[in-house]
């Protein structure tokens, strides 16, 4: 997270935190509906029923806040934000800090997945202005949506440190009511500051060069945690995006250093309670350095990115073990995170009932954590002592650390012995040992599944379909898994078609109870793109890559910053913004700018479009400064630059597509680390038509002796073509085949 520091608010900051407020009476049980009931996220639809009178981010609560001249209290979430759910029930949904709120200010609440852009913007204020960023983030505008005062959680009382809300809303109110002139003009003197930090000059001293990836590898190493494979401490995230680009350093060095920091990083992470052992998929990130206690929601981002990590490890690897993890994220995500009609969900809640006859007390990761009882009474003492040594369940539970006492008597499971060494415990065989596991996985699982269920947030985001439709497109392709392929285009249709107005060209951001939301921004664009390109290289139908180049023209004209290089996050015209953002560091998701970055490089080598690489060099030069200083936080783009400094490859595959020759040939392309390849389909057909009008070579490749047949080239000049699958295995190891023109 970029620091910033913003002059002019320490006074009112002061007077706010320490200014004592009267705090009104007690709850009543009152019902209540606001504005929030019209909306559609599930986030905002969570807090419907509050007694604050909340309004949606939009001109009807601007207006009531310069009407009556209150400051906005914003509030910004989203759905399976575990503190979020804390802040709802503690103070939300209690009528006397409603008073507080609906007397002295305008209430608004914000889905940060559905406005991202909003989110940005205040979160930038709030992590300058206070060390830390997160969500639930709070906010108090005045009514010209200028920032003054902001944090996260705050308790409805003041404990451990933290001022409580009642007071804190109490403080402000005042401090409005006696300063608001002090209030306002420390406000626009940070919207100035806000804008001013916002900007991106061109720096012509930037060179992009090999040196940027070396000096970032050196970064890396110096951050990995040897004892613990990954990146920091704690908290630790998984950070696939730095995994990815350690592996793409192996392929292009050949040092063994930043690819056994990897490896060992998606092993840990697998071991670790951070993965679902009975369930698969990954929960968001580890509370603790050993990837062990989990904070458990689980983002369809987070499935993804790390399912598409754990391919780039087999494809260099050709271990079963990660071939084995991608699997295992991709049937989680089509068994529970995905609608009839091909969409994908965003993600599951942290917290559950343990109770179903109490649904309202919920507790993080009830869902997933077992008492040693429960587990001997589904699998008989025998089963269960394995299960138990293999997964690290303890008698009286395995949590340590448990400061708010959530897990007393409970297990996270986790791999505490490998395979081998619980066969040497029990004195059996390993393959004994894996049939137990199997089976009582398989009864635990079942069991789970009667419990009550943590919430899914069923909104679908057009970005994040577009990752899953990459991840399951290229596990299609290298795993041989057509359910995977199939699913990939049934999400690329639902895009298509439920998401985006041929009209207009324009791409919706959300899809909830059966209706596209609101405008699509940056990352939508660049996300769907490339998964459009991903999804073009395995079906080898023209309409994926007709549909990715229709996004790149329109993304191009919304969202291009033609002074600086690069793409803003938001389209212009925007009044409720006080700038429009740019999100340049790759947080929970990647940044837009990276992943347009790599769309045009790769774009532009599908396409041999001299534009389109102008474009790739242009936004890496713009922020490759950050990228030099901050290589932790800009993976992506350290990505896109390793990219566009490799040489140009191609490779053309001429047959039809979805025929059998053809896909062993693309099984065969599939199963090779190409980090930097592009692939391309010469079907006889409208897609070679399509292409050969960008790339007149195109319209002349065919194939040899009646059989598919791979043209693997660099700058489209290309090696013997080879329509034999062992003869091409050996043409795509470094070094191999005779280039010809």
């Amino acid at each position: 997270m970029r620091r910033y520091f913003f002059t002019g608010l320490t006074a009112v900051a002061l007077y706010v935190m320490t200014a004592q407020g009267a705090e009104p009476a007690g709850p009543t049980t009152a019902p209540f509906t606001n504005r929030l009931a019209r909306e559609r996220s599930p986030y905002l639809l969570q807090h419907a029923h509050n007694p604050v009178d909340w309004y949606p981010w939009g001109e009807e609560a601007f207006a009531a806040a310069r009407k009556e001249g209150k400051p906005i209290f914003l509030s910004v979430g989203y759905s399976t934000c575990h503190w979020c759910h804390v802040m709802e029930r503690e103070s939300f949904s209690d009528p006397a800090v409603a008073k507080l709120i609906n007397d002295n200010f305008i209430a608004i609440k914000v889905d940060r997945e559905q406005r991202p852009d909003v989110d940005a913007v205040f979160m930038d204020f709030v992590a300058a202005t206070t060390g830390s960023g997160g969500w639930p983030m709070t906010v108090f505008l005045t009514p010209d949506l200028k920032p003054f005062f902001g944090g996260t959680y705050f308790p409805p009382e003041g404990h451990d440190g933290l001022p409580g809300l009642k007071t804190l809303l109490g403080n402000v109110h005042q401090a409005w009511v006696t300063d608001r002139e002090k209030i306002e003009r420390s406000a626009e003197s940070v919207a100035r500051q806000l804008r001013q930090i916002s900007v991106v000059p061109p720096d012509p001293t930037a060179v992009l060069e090999a040196q940027l990836l070396d000096d970032a590898a050196r970064k890396f190493a110096v951050e990995y945690d040897a004892k613990f494979p990954g990146f920091g401490l704690a908290p630790k995230f998984p950070r696939p995006a730095a995994l990815r680009f350690c592996l793409r350093e192996f392929a292009r060095t050949g040092k063994l250093e930043p690819r056994d920091m990897a490896l060992s990083t998606l092993r840990a992470m697998a071991a670790g309670g951070i993965h679902d052992q009975l369930g698969g998929g990954f929960h968001r990130y580890s509370t603790d350095r050993r990837w062990f206690l989990p904070h458990f929601e689980k983002m369809l981002y987070d499935q993804a990115e790390l399912a598409t990590a754990y391919l780039d490890a087999w494809q260099i690897t050709h271990d079963a073990f990660h071939a084995d993890a991608v699997r295992d994220i991709l049937d989680y995500v089509l068994r529970d995170m995905t609608g009839d009609d091909g969409r994908f969900f965003c993600a599951e809640d942290a917290d559950s009932a343990t109770d179903p006859s109490h649904p309202d007390e919920r507790h993080e990761g009830a869902a997933y954590v077992w008492s040693a009882r429960e587990i001997e009474a589904a699998l008989g003492p025998a089963d269960a002592a394995l299960f138990n040594y293999r997964y690290g369940v303890e008698a009286g539970g395995n949590v340590e650390a448990d400061p708010r006492h959530e897990f007393e008597g409970h297990n996270v499971l986790f791999i505490a012995h490998s395979i081998e060494e619980t066969a040497k415990h029990a004195g059996k065989t390993p393959a004994e040992i894996e049939t137990s596991l199997r089976l009582s996985r398989q009864k635990l699982l079942a069991i789970r599944q009667q419990r009550p269920r943590p919430a899914r947030d069923e909104k679908s985001l057009t970005g994040w379909n577009g990752l899953m439709i990459s991840a399951l497109a290229r596990a299609g392709g290298a795993l041989g898994e057509e359910r995977y392929r199939v699913a990939a285009i049934r999400a690329a249709e639902f895009v298509r078609d439920k998401l985006y107005d041929r009209g207009t060209g324009l791409l919706r951001r959300t899809y909830f109870d059966g209706q596209a939301g609101v405008v699509g921004l940056l990352g939508d664009y660049a996300l769907a793109i490339q998964g459009l390109i991903d999804l073009y290289q395995v079906t080898l139908d023209i309409r994926w890559l007709s549909f990715a180049t229709e996004l790149q023209h329109k993304q191009d004209e919304l969202f291009a910053d033609a002074k600086s290089g690069g793409y803003f996050d938001a389209p212009a015209g925007d009044a409720s913004l006080l700038l429009r953002p740019r999100q340049i560091e790759d947080n929970g998701e990647p940044a837009g700018n990276s992943v347009a970055a790599l769309n045009l490089v790769r774009l532009s080598r599908m396409m041999d479009d001299a534009s389109l690489r102008t474009e790739a060099e242009r936004t890496l030069h713009a922020f490759s400064t950050f990228a030099k200083q901050s290589p932790s936080s800009a993976p992506g783009l350290l990505i896109a630059s390793s990219a566009w400094l490799a040489p140009p490859q191609q490779i053309v595959l001429a047959g039809a597509p979805g025929a059998a020759d053809t896909r062993a040939l693309q099984a065969e392309i599939f199963a090779h680390y190409l980090p930097n390849a592009v692939i391309l389909g010469a079907d006889g057909a409208d897609g070679q038509a399509f292409l050969a009008r960008q790339v007149p070579f195109l319209g002349e490749v065919r194939r040899i002796d009646d059989r598919a047949t791979a043209f693997v080239c660099e700058n489209f000049s290309c090696k013997l073509p080879m329509n034999d699958r062992k003869k091409l295995a050996e043409l795509l190891t470094p070094g191999g085949g005779e280039t010809h023109r």
